[in-house]
């Protein structure tokens, strides 16, 4: 009886510190903070300015995400994009990316106007590509969660357009 009760708590131990491992190691992947929901597994640039230049310096195209908390139509369509498969990898392989709750400087980012969610995406060469719309004449660089196919339509558009033009 001795030898099982002593069996039993070497296992349960080893329950419990194996459970301790992995909550110490799920702690040490703490949450991309920069992500801000559209996908931790993307690695984000943190400002306009570095966007710019890691854009620059590794000859991907430069995409910027504006957007705000409050947002109804940007809490949707990070929901949408942080779930897309496709779009995450894509961002993640090809992409510099950037998401930004406040407007910047340039005025060549905000073309008709500054609303959000709004996606622009800039060339290797720094130049801000306002002919890559999306589908609503009111409003050219919003899209809706039902336009995710059309968005990664216009990513892949962004990655021919440096290919064809350098």
């Amino acid at each position: 009886i001795m030898l099982h009760s002593t069996l039993a708590l070497s296992l349960l131990l080893i329950a419990v510190s194996s459970n301790l491992a992995m909550a110490i190691k799920k702690e040490r992947k703490a949450p991309q903070t920069l992500s801000r929901g559209w996908g931790d597994e993307i690695t984000w640039v943190q400002t306009y300015e570095e966007g710019l230049y890691q854009a620059k310096k590794s000859n991907k195209p430069l995409m910027v995400i504006h957007h705000l908390e409050d947002c109804q139509y940007c809490q949707a369509l990070k929901k949408a994009f942080a779930e897309n498969e496709e779009i995450q990898e894509m961002a993640q392989d090809s992409f510099i990316m950037l998401n930004l709750m406040h407007e910047t400087t340039d005025k060549n980012l905000s073309p008709d106007g500054q609303y959000v969610p709004r996606i622009m995406f800039i060339d290797p060469s720094l130049t801000v590509r306002a002919d890559i719309t999306g589908r609503y004449s009111n409003r050219l660089y919003t899209y809706e969660p039902q336009d995710i196919p059309f968005l990664i339509e216009n990513m892949k558009k962004a990655l021919r357009l440096i290919q064809t033009e350098l």
